[in-house]
């Protein structure tokens, strides 16, 4: 019998060789403008992602995700505003954050997943806040990096309620399902390097990864960081914090996986593949799965798209794709 799904990809997680091919996922849905491109050009309208992932003849992934802001609470003014300027703002949106019924929520979802995933037809994801992450949408982008030094206080205390609601979304996850990986939300790179410099990653980071991150290995369940940009300097501060791997590992930025595997040879990757090489025809997109295949069959790794297919790419061009992702996926399951 040939693997499922679900261990073929846990077997990439554990530098395993999977039978017959490297897992065939996407780790996020399309951007919607592309999928209106693709329902122009044939795609069948109105599939949700389930209804896609089979068109496509993907392995599903799906994600599962308590938010620490309430429906309830308030919106920026602006896309990357602030919600809160100080701690007695903090104080006004508290009741809505972290809420017990975002966790309930999430739990009835997976219930609902549950049958499928232990039957190894799926791949779960959890989705957790990062301590980068959400202290940015409640305080805004710009203020943010101004609070790492006048506000420290505060960066602290959110990040300690944000502790709080992780501890208690894998308390309330763990007797129902174990989700395939958990992966902390950050984006904490650009497309020169890290955002923060180590000394604040130390400070107002490291020690919430420190009471989070254990929890999760515990359980057995592998750990990464999903932060757009070039994060290659930065592997060396997530290892501190017990952290095995990073998506989506954007080419754009500089990324590269094969240098990853030189310096880091046991950490964890998903994404990686130019996406900017898919609106130019097969040749361009068969170059870049010939420069990922080293690292395909190196183990760790696992194939995607280094973010969402954008609205460039046409139907016809992401078939293609798929069918070298096929042709390289079962490439990368054999020795060189």
């Amino acid at each position: 019998m040939s693997m499922s799904i679900r261990e073929r990809f846990h077997a990439v997680l554990n530098f395993r060789k999977p039978e017959e091919r490297l897992p065939m996922v996407e780790w996020a849905a399309w951007w919607d403008r592309t999928v209106q491109r693709w329902e122009g050009e044939g795609l069948p309208r109105g599939l949700d992602l389930a209804g896609s992932l089979r068109h496509f003849n993907l392995d599903p992934m799906f994600c599962l995700f308590a938010s620490p802001r309430a429906a309830t609470c308030p919106a920026p003014a602006v896309h990357g505003g602030a919600i809160i300027e100080s701690e007695r703002d903090y104080e006004r949106v508290r009741p809505h954050l972290y809420s017990d019924a975002d966790i309930a929520a999430m739990i009835e979802t997976a219930k609902g997943q549950k049958a499928r995933h232990d039957r190894g037809e799926s791949i779960l994801r959890l989705w957790l806040d990062g301590f980068f992450w959400f202290p940015r949408r409640l305080m805004g982008i710009e203020p943010h990096m101004y609070a790492f030094y006048d506000q420290p206080g505060l960066m602290h205390r959110v990040n300690r309620d944000l502790t709080a609601f992780s501890l208690r979304t894998l308390d309330a996850l763990d007797g129902v399902l174990k989700p395939d990986m958990v992966g902390f939300a950050e984006d904490m790179s650009y497309n020169n390097g890290p955002m923060l410099s180590r000394d604040c990653f130390d400070e107002f980071l490291l020690p919430y990864y420190r009471q989070v991150v254990p929890r999760i290995k515990a359980a057995g369940i592998k750990v990464f960081v999903d932060s757009d940009g070039q994060v290659e300097p930065m592997i060396p501060w997530l290892e501190a914090a017990g952290i095995d791997g990073v998506f989506p590992l954007e080419r754009q930025s500089g990324v590269d996986i094969r240098r990853i595997r030189t310096n880091h040879p046991r950490f964890l990757m998903l994404g990686g593949f130019d996406k900017m090489t898919m609106s130019r025809g097969e040749d361009a997109m068969r170059a870049e799965f010939e420069r990922l295949l080293p690292v395909m069959r190196s183990g760790g790794y696992v194939p995607s798209v280094d973010h969402q297919t954008p609205p460039e790419v046409s139907l016809e061009n992401y078939r293609t794709y798929l069918r070298l992702f096929g042709e390289y996926a079962r490439k990368g399951a054999r020795a060189a």
